[in-house]
């Protein structure tokens, strides 16, 4: 059988690889353009993604979308949107090693559907399982990584910036460096 998104989101839904799948209330596989150049990757769903089964749909995401707005990147015209791990961490721990693994195998066939030419992390545990798990969000971000056919980049996670809202300015030219990148390879 051929591997769809449908598919891929259907095995996602009745995945019991961990025990996350005992406290979620549904999977979040991801939104956005199935076929795109452009996808960004999260740690994991927060509760308000849990109830709605779908990625960065809280505080952090409102202000994700607003970021992504001012470079003219959306959810429905130009990218994807998933996490690391499908299913919410209790009270939004980070994620476990073994629960990140038990994903990994769907993260990457995500990849495979989407055939993206530029991966942003978004966040420390998206940067350190992506990019390199000595990666530091504060001093690493904004710069672009290659690895193999992908081009990678790191960014401050958008509940990070409600925490720390001096990093907005920061955050925002990582987002105008994606834009000028994504320009180059159009």
């Amino acid at each position: 059988m051929e591997r769809t998104f449908e598919t891929l989101k259907n095995e996602i839904k009745s995945c019991q690889k961990c025990d996350l799948c005992l406290t979620r209330k549904n999977t979040v596989f991801g939104d956005g353009i199935a076929k795109t150049k452009l996808l960004f990757v999260g740690e994991a769903p927060g509760q308000m993604e849990d109830e709605m089964g779908l990625p960065f749909v809280g505080r952090s995401g409102k202000l994700l979308d607003k970021m992504l707005a001012a470079v003219d990147i959306s959810r429905t015209k130009n990218m994807f949107i998933t996490n690391i791990v499908k299913c919410r961490p209790p009270n939004n721990a980070d994620p476990t090693d073994t629960q990140r693994q038990a994903c990994a195998e769907y993260l990457k066939q995500q990849i495979d559907l989407i055939s993206p030419k530029v991966i942003v992390c978004v966040g420390r545990i998206a940067a350190t399982s992506l990019i390199n798990p000595d990666f530091r969000v504060t001093k690493d971000h904004g710069k672009i990584y290659k690895k193999g056919e992908i081009d990678f980049m790191g960014t401050f996670h958008p509940s990070a910036l409600l925490r720390f809202p001096q990093n907005k300015e920061e955050a925002f030219k990582d987002f105008l460096t994606l834009k000028s990148f994504l320009a180059q390879l159009s």
